[in-house]
């Protein structure tokens, strides 16, 4: 098996570790003998339909966010996306790449951003700077993935008591529309805008949220859910990963957990 994760602009949206999580989905897929290529995608780069098996969005700062709205606008690669993620490709977007997933992104200085429309959300900048450990129990994850994969992709399952930990630091503050699906329930934080308890978004197999650190490594069971729902698209059948020795990933894990919540 062999996937190719499509990393969107990571010359210029990659702050506080965001290519950790790149490194991590790329171990996990070859310590179970599965081929990885990562390939890089950026403003004036072309972007084909059903190139890419899987897509990863870090996040930036506000002059490189309107850098690439611009570009995701312009070249047609935010309708790409778009449509991919209807098919069912998965993708973590993190701070400023779920930003601009979403509806709009509105700075403090210039014109509004318009963004890709995947995420039912809109963020406008704020004068809070949100910024610490965040730790969230998965909501609608969670329910997605009991409902419809019976499947556990590693020694861990996200189940409804489960948490992801993770790092904030932001000062946009998005809310979710009516329908929406949030990531999850803050239980340390501020989460999407530190107002309504809500962290991040999902729809269909896209994630969207504010969780740095990197994400993936403080949470293997997230990133083994990427990778099992990327085969499962890529070949369409069932996958059950083979359960990797995870024990000191989840030590440390359930310890962020009970140190930071």
């Amino acid at each position: 098996m062999k996937l190719i994760i499509g990393y969107l602009y990571g010359d210029l949206m990659n702050i506080y570790g965001d290519t950790g999580n790149i490194i991590c989905l790329k171990k996990r897929c070859e310590w179970r003998g599965i081929e990885v290529e990562v390939k890089n995608i950026s403003v004036g780069d072309k972007l084909k339909p059903r190139g890419f098996d899987m897509y990863f969005f870090g996040g930036g700062q506000d002059q490189a966010q309107t850098q690439v709205a611009g570009d995701l606008t312009e070249s047609g690669k935010g309708k790409v996306v778009r449509e991919e993620v209807e098919r069912g490709v998965p993708m973590l977007s993190i701070c400023g790449g779920y930003q601009l997933l979403g509806k709009f992104y509105q700075p403090f200085e210039g014109k509004k951003l318009d963004g890709v429309g995947i995420f039912p959300a809109y963020t406008k900048a704020s004068n809070d700077r949100m910024i610490g450990n965040i730790v969230i129990k998965p909501s609608a994850f969670s329910l997605q993935l009991s409902a419809k994969n019976k499947y556990a992709a590693d020694s861990r399952q996200l189940i409804a008591d489960s948490y992801l930990v993770g790092f904030e630091n932001h000062s946009g503050k998005t809310f979710l529309e009516n329908g929406a699906k949030p990531l999850g329930k803050v239980i340390k934080g501020s989460g999407n805008n530190s107002e309504d308890g809500t962290e991040g978004c999902i729809y269909k197999n896209a994630i969207g949220c504010y969780m740095h650190g990197s994400l993936l490594p403080k949470n293997p069971q997230l990133a083994d859910w990427l990778i099992q729902k990327a085969l499962e698209i890529k070949y369409e059948k069932k996958v059950k990963l083979k359960p990797l020795g995870d024990e000191l990933e989840n030590k440390a894990h359930d310890f962020a957990v009970k140190e930071f919540s």
